[in-house]
C-alpha cells in the first residue's frame, strides 16, 4: 500500500440490486486503490463503499465509479428510507497515514471539478473542503433531496461549487469533501412507530440539543417492520460509541421500547471498539499493548 494512504467512502443510491452495486464498486478497482468493504441496505436503498489508496489512484477510481453509477442508477425511479440527492450521493476523503487533511481537500477539489466537467453533475464541496460555513454540513446541502434539487439550485446561495446550476436528470448532484473518520452507526428498535425513532433521534443529535459530534435521523425499515435511529458519529474520541448507544437505549426505555440491535455500516476504527470495551469492563490502567494482536503486529514491524 502507498505511503500516503487515504480512505474514500462513496455512498451510492442503490442497495437492492447486487449486480448493479458490484459493477459500480468494481469500476473503482485497478486504479491504484483497494476495495475494503461494500455494505448495502435494502431499506435505505443505499450502499456504502470503502476504498483506500493514494491520491492519484483514488482520483481515477472515483471518476470510474461515478461513470458506472450514472450509467446504472436513475433517481427518478429510486425510493428508499435514507435521504439522497445523487446517484453517487457523497464522496468523502479521509487522511489515514502519511496524508494530511490539506491533501484530502485538494483531492476533493480535483475530483469535484472532474465530475462536473465529465458528467455535467452539480458538485457541492462540504466539511473541510467547504468554501462557506453554510456548506460544511452535509444535511444542509442534501435538504430537499433529489426531488427538490431543481428549486434549490435556482437559488443564488446554492449555486454549486462546480458544474451546472441544474440537476443532472437522472444522477442529481453530489457532495464531495474531506473529513475526519466518521462512524455510521444505527440502532434498531423493537417498534414500528416512526415517531418514536424520530423523538429519540432528536434527543441524541447535537443540532437539537443532544450529544456533540452526533447526527441522527429516525427512519422506517419497512421490509422488517421496525424503525431505526440512524446516526453519523463525527468524532468518536470526544463522543464515544458506547455513550451514544447508552443514550439511545435510555431514551427508548423511557418510551417503553426495547433496542433490538445496533449496526455498524462500513468500517470502524479499531480504537473505537477498544474504547467501548474498556469503558464497559472498567479496565484500570489499560494499555493497547495488552491486546494480543497489537503485540503480534508490533513484533512484526
Amino acid at each position: 500500500m502507498p505511503n500516503h494512504l487515504i480512505e474514500c467512502v462513496p455512498n451510492i443510491s442503490e442497495g437492492r440490486d447486487r449486480a448493479v452495486v458490484d459493477a459500480i464498486a468494481a469500476a473503482a478497482v485497478g486504479t491504484g486503490c483497494r476495495l475494503i468493504d461494500v455494505n448495502s441496505d435494502p431499506d435505505h436503498n443505499r450502499t456504502v463503499i470503502t476504498l483506500v489508496g493514494d491520491a492519484s489512484g483514488l482520483e481515477q477510481g472515483m471518476i470510474r465509479l461515478v461513470d458506472a453509477a450514472v450509467a446504472r442508477i436513475d433517481l427518478t425511479k429510486h425510493q428508499g428510507a435514507h435521504p439522497r440527492m445523487g446517484a453517487v450521493d457523497v464522496i468523502p476523503f479521509i487522511p489515514v497515514t502519511g496524508a494530511t487533511m490539506d491533501d484530502c481537500v485538494a483531492l476533493s477539489q480535483r475530483v469535484g471539478a472532474l465530475i462536473a466537467q465529465r458528467f455535467g453533475i452539480p458538485v457541492f464541496l462540504y466539511e473541510e473542503s467547504a468554501r462557506s460555513s453554510e456548506r460544511r454540513n452535509l444535511a444542509a446541502i442534501r435538504k430537499g433531496e433529489f426531488e427538490g434539487l431543481g428549486d434549490k439550485l435556482a437559488e443564488e446561495k446554492w449555486t454549486p461549487d462546480f458544474g451546472p446550476a441544474s440537476p443532472h436528470p437522472s444522477a442529481g448532484a453530489v457532495a464531495v469533501g474531506a473529513r475526519e473518520f466518521l462512524i455510521a452507526f444505527n440502532v434498531n428498535l423493537a417498534s414500528n412507530d416512526l415517531s418514536v425513532a424520530k423523538k429519540i433521534a432528536a434527543a441524541v443529535r447535537h443540532s437539537s440539543g443532544g450529544l456533540r459530534y452526533v447526527k441522527a435521523l429516525g427512519l422506517s425499515l419497512d421490509e422488517r417492520g421496525i424503525v431505526q435511529v440512524s446516526m453519523n458519529l463525527t468524532n468518536f474520541r470526544k463522543t464515544p460509541v458506547l455513550r451514544v448507544f447508552d443514550m439511545v437505549r435510555r431514551e427508548a426505555e423511557r418510551m417503553g421500547v426495547l433496542v433490538l440491535e445496533s449496526e455498524i455500516i462500513g468500517k470502524i476504527p479499531r480504537q473505537a471498539l477498544i474504547d467501548a470495551a474498556i469503558s464497559n469492563l472498567q479496565v484500570r490502567s489499560f494499555d493497547p499493548s495488552m491486546i494480543l494482536e497489537e503485540g503480534i503486529e508490533e513484533a512484526d514491524r
